[in-house]
Parts: C-alpha cells; sequence; structure tokens
C-alpha cells in the first residue's frame, strides 16, 4: 500500500516553526506584513484569500487586504501596488489571480517590486531561480520539494518527470529538482510516448491540469507520484490529475487531493513573507 504524503500535517509544522520564529522578529519589533490584493469577487479568488489570511493570523504575519471592484483599470491597480511598493511596512505583496479581461497579467507581476514578489512570479525572480541567485520561489514547486524532503523522499541522483511546462508550475518544478541533482525530464502536450516518459520517472510530478489523467499505465512500480492537479466534481468532491485509486498498487508514495500539495503552496508564500522581511533588514 502507498504511503500517503500528508500535506497538511507537513504544513502545520512548517507553520508551528514559523509562529515561533515571527515571536521572536516582533520582539525586536518587526512584524511581517503581507498585502493582498483581489479585483473582483470570483468565488474561487475569495475562498483562496480567506485561507491565506487565516494562515496569516496564524503564524502571526500581519494581512492588509485591499477588495477591488472588476470595473478596475489596469492603471488604477498599478497605481495601488505602487504605492504598496513604497510602503516600508509592507514587506510582501501578492495579487490574487487570474485578474479581469481589461488587465494584462504581465504588466501587473511585472510592476510588484522584486524583493516584495512573494509568490516568485516577477522575472527577475524567475532568472534568479534558473542561475542560482538569491530570490523567491513560486510556492507550489518551493513546496513539492518540502513535501518529499519532509517525507525522507531522496532526490539526488533520481530520474524525475515534470508533466506540464507553466510558468507557475513546471517550468520552476524542474530547476528545483535540478538543483537537487536530480535528472529531469519535462514533457507536455507535445511530447511523444508520454506513457513511456512518465514511466521513466522515480518521482512524477503530474501538473497538467486534466482530472484522473494518468492512471496505472503512467507510473512504473514504486514511483513516487506528486498530484498538483485539483478538480472539484461535485459539492465537497474533489479529484486531482492522478486517478490516485488506480495507481495506489503500484506507487511507493503519492500526495492526496486534498490534502496534499495544496496547504504546502498557501505555507510556503507565508515562508516568502518572512523571508521578504528578513532580506529588507539584510539579514538574509
Amino acid at each position: 500500500m502507498a504511503f500517503l504524503i500528508d500535506g497538511k500535517k507537513i504544513s502545520g509544522q512548517i507553520k508551528d516553526e514559523l509562529k515561533v520564529k515571527i515571536a521572536e522578529l516582533k520582539e525586536e519589533g518587526l512584524v511581517p506584513t503581507l498585502a493582498v490584493v483581489r479585483v473582483g469577487d470570483d468565488p474561487a479568488s475569495a475562498l483562496y484569500v480567506k485561507n491565506k489570511k487565516k494562515a496569516c493570523a496564524y503564524v502571526g504575519i500581519e494581512s492588509r487586504s485591499y477588495e477591488i471592484p472588476d470595473t478596475t483599470s489596469e492603471e488604477e491597480l498599478l497605481q495601488l501596488i505602487g504605492k504598496l511598493n513604497a510602503d516600508p511596512d509592507v514587506n510582501g505583496i501578492l495579487v490574487q489571480l487570474p485578474l479581469p479581461a481589461q488587465i494584462n497579467e504581465k504588466h501587473i507581476i511585472s510592476a510588484i517590486d522584486p524583493m516584495k514578489d512573494v509568490d516568485g512570479f516577477h522575472p527577475m525572480n524567475v532568472g534568479a531561480l534558473v542561475t542560482g541567485e538569491p530570490g523567491f520561489v513560486s510556492c507550489t514547486p518551493a513546496g513539492i520539494i518540502q513535501l518529499l524532503k519532509r517525507s525522507n523522499i531522496e532526490i539526488d541522483g533520481k530520474e524525475c518527470v515534470v508533466a506540464g511546462r507553466s510558468n507557475i508550475v513546471g517550468k520552476p518544478m524542474s530547476i528545483l529538482l535540478l538543483r537537487e541533482n536530480a535528472t529531469v525530464t519535462t514533457c507536455h502536450s507535445h511530447t511523444r510516448d508520454l506513457k513511456e516518459v512518465c514511466k521513466r520517472a522515480d518521482i512524477l510530478v503530474a501538473a497538467v491540469g486534466k482530472p484522473h489523467f494518468f492512471n496505472h499505465e503512467y507510473v512504473k512500480d514504486g514511483a513516487v507520484v506528486i498530484d498538483v492537479g485539483i478538480h472539484k466534481l461535485a459539492p465537497k468532491t474533489f479529484c486531482g490529475d492522478v486517478d490516485t485509486e488506480d495507481v495506489m498498487d503500484k506507487v511507493s508514495a503519492i500526495t492526496p487531493v486534498p490534502g496534499g500539495v495544496g496547504p504546502m503552496t498557501v505555507v510556503m508564500l507565508l515562508v516568502n513573507c518572512v523571508d521578504a522581511l528578513l532580506m529588507q533588514k539584510g539579514r538574509k
């Protein structure tokens, strides 16, 4: 039977570690502060923001909420980001995506001060990731590395396959695995013999955005499977990109959906926010 990699438990451990660290910083008069900007009233975005605020409150990060209408222009949003960039009391800036059609996401991401870009999406932080320089890393891939390490799953020397090439997950995930001395293959919709490529993986990261796409034909015996996808099938019923029941007897470890990768994405945002404060104070 496969070992379930418990993202809730591991994220809870990291939160408790952060709670202690933040309490020590507060004794020095330092309070990490996150500004969360949400444009419009998309229900999924509202839920994500609510979860992030709740996590901030638990560890002691101050969160400032900016909820603005979906009629907001790109220029108005850029002005708000400019104010947050200039505010010395704001350490991290998070603009919840997606944005309304009239706003260019790339323009917004590039406008955020790279030192406050706790999502790790700014081109300067992406470049720093590629070249191995200090910077912020996209939260989901960073969380996956923590899941593996804290589950005592060795990455060094392993053959890893990342199925997906998005800027938020696939590309940074491949680079982070390379950093850990894995041999990495990135595959996608144009990959020939996708099943055979995935079956080479000691560690398979499934991030294609298609429910139950990966079944037992895509995994080799004893593989570790990280399921990044989350899809709502019915009220309170979710699944990932992997058909968990179908692969359970083949794999050695797997992340559940929900409760696997998702909680780690939120907690790594908190880690980045604390790191932002330390970097801005010249202590990291």
